[in-house]
């Protein structure tokens, strides 16, 4: 009896002109999210004019954003792997431009917090769709790359523009008008997405955990409190309880996705040495440039005067020069390995950090062009390779869970960033602050210039002459050297990550579309 014959592997399927289209939609997301945070930099002190918030609540209106895009974005996955992809991506695009309306109309600083939570909440849900249509829609591993590179040059675009476009409106319109840039890109995705993306779900898949979900949830957010108390109050009993709690919430969440038949967190996704490496250095690269990207545009306006306007006419050349380097990733990465192309490309963001260092003085708008240049061209490779690695190695029924781990990744570095370096920058302005301060100042205004850059600054404009200018020079040497810690605290980051990748990516085993991770 003659054995059957030998069934030929079947080649990856080259992406249609439907699926280039539909990544066009995708992008959209992705130019949106970036927008958002951008033009919020920018708005930063005129919504501190208005509202008045205290440092502690304007780090939250900043980061509450992303501490709940990190704590729904694996929930958010996995539910697009049960109900589908495409429908929670135009679920949440409806639901970012209803919050977008609600941040807009926000009359105080609570009201702002809750609605750019909402608005985070709402993220969470596009950007694990975005990835994983694009894990799906593209087979073959070359196609792959270039179209995460074109979905991550999305973020760069919309940071490009978000300057130009927020501060054209800021210069006529008052600080809400920024959160509106959102809903006409919601509108033009809830129209073309049914149209030109596909569906895909895991019909295998059990139903969503809801604890699971309370879990990760209340596990972040009670870390950063902790963490956010301790760099602004010191080690106090209610902080160290806060950071205890949430590492104990943490320990319960992964016990309970050891346990459930279908975990809502896929821990088994780790033993792939390039996913897991990927997710790290992701998260460390993204944490190390926060602190210090979150500071250059108040640098640009409050420090050097500019208006908002000019400071985003200012940020465009590095932003251009990001483009451009992220189209070449993927050509070098046909020659190079990638734990060397990503080694280089971080350690040729550390003279950015050093220019960032030598800020100060009438050379400062050419040393924050020239390092945030380098800063953006050197986490290119890190982002889209990284991107890549813990995608493609995931199966195609897993795709939302390790798309949101990926992002999961980056916002929750971009948070961390924020919450820590963030405020160890605010305590050393704090601390300058207190020992320049000029004397016999009212004591509000004294409290008002000691808490914030902006408090500062609307001080300044309501004291006379001498005074005024005493104060206005005392916050702007503050707030260069807490730009200067910060930066010294991101390089020591970013070379830490880049050795990091030049060890452990080197053993790392390059995705095969289709195939599964490893078992734990």
């Amino acid at each position: 009896m003659s054995s059957p014959p030998s069934v030929a592997a079947v080649p990856p399927r080259p992406a249609t002109r439907r699926e280039w289209w539909g990544l066009a939609v995708l992008v959209l997301p992705t130019l949106l999210l970036a927008l958002d945070m951008t033009v919020l930099h920018l708005a930063a002190p005129h919504l501190s004019a208005d509202l008045r918030p205290s440092s502690s609540e304007l780090l939250w209106i900043l980061d509450i954003y992303g501490f709940m895009i990190a704590g729904f974005l694996v929930t958010m996955g996995t539910l697009g792997d049960r109900i589908g992809r495409r429908r929670l991506l135009l679920a949440g695009a409806f639901a970012f431009g209803v919050a977008s309306v609600l941040a807009a109309l926000s009359t105080s600083a609570a009201m702002l917090i809750a609605t750019r939570a909402l608005l985070g909440i709402a993220g969470a849900t596009l950007m694990p769709s975005t990835l994983s249509l694009i894990r799906n829609m593209f087979h073959v591993e070359r196609e792959r790359t270039v179209a995460i590179t074109v979905w991550m040059t999305g973020f760069i675009v919309g940071s490009a523009i978000g300057p130009l476009v927020g501060g054209a409106l800021l210069e006529y319109f008052p600080w809400g008008s920024v959160f509106l840039l959102g809903v006409p890109v919601m509108l033009v995705l809830l129209v073309a997405g049914p149209l030109l993306l596909p569906e895909f779900r895991d019909d295998a898949a059990g139903p969503l955990d809801l604890p699971s979900a309370l879990l990760c949830v209340g596990m972040l957010l009670a870390v950063i409190f902790g963490i956010k108390s301790v760099a602004r109050d010191g080690v106090t009993l209610q902080a160290l309880a806060a950071i205890v709690l949430g590492l104990a919430v943490g320990v319960l969440f992964v016990r309970r996705q050891r346990r459930l038949a279908q975990p809502m967190f896929d821990l088994g996704l780790f033993a792939n040495r390039g996913f897991s490496v990927s997710v790290v250095a992701m998260l460390l690269t993204i944490l190390a440039l926060s602190g210090t990207w979150l500071m250059v545009f108040q640098y640009l306006q409050g420090v050097l005067g500019l208006s908002p306007l000019d400071a985003g006419i200012v940020m465009l050349p590095p932003a251009l020069l990001q483009v451009a380097a992220s189209m070449w990733v993927p050509r070098l990465a046909r020659g190079y390995p990638p734990e060397r192309l990503v080694s280089a490309g971080l350690l040729l963001a550390l003279p950015g950090f050093v220019a960032m260092m030598l800020v100060g003085g009438p050379a400062s708008v050419w040393l924050l062009v020239g390092g945030t240049s380098l800063l953006g061209i050197g986490v290119m490779p890190m982002m889209i390779l990284g991107t890549d690695l813990v995608v493609g190695a995931a199966p195609p029924t897993k795709t939302g869970a390790a798309a949101a781990t990926s992002e999961t990744a980056t916002e929750l570095g971009m948070a961390l960033g924020i919450a820590i370096i963030g405020s160890v920058g605010a305590a050393v302005y704090r601390g300058h602050m207190l020992a320049e301060l000029p004397e016999g100042l009212p004591p509000e205004l004294a409290a008002s210039a000691v808490d914030t850059l902006g408090g500062a600054l609307g001080a300044a404009e309501l004291l006379p002459g001498e005074a005024g200018a005493a104060l206005l020079h005392a916050a702007r040497e503050a707030f260069s050297a807490a730009l200067h810690v910060n930066s010294v605290i991101g390089a020591a980051i970013m070379l830490a990550t880049a050795l990091i990748a030049a060890l452990f990516l080197r053993r790392a085993e390059a995705p095969v579309p289709g195939t599964p991770p490893p078992a734990p």
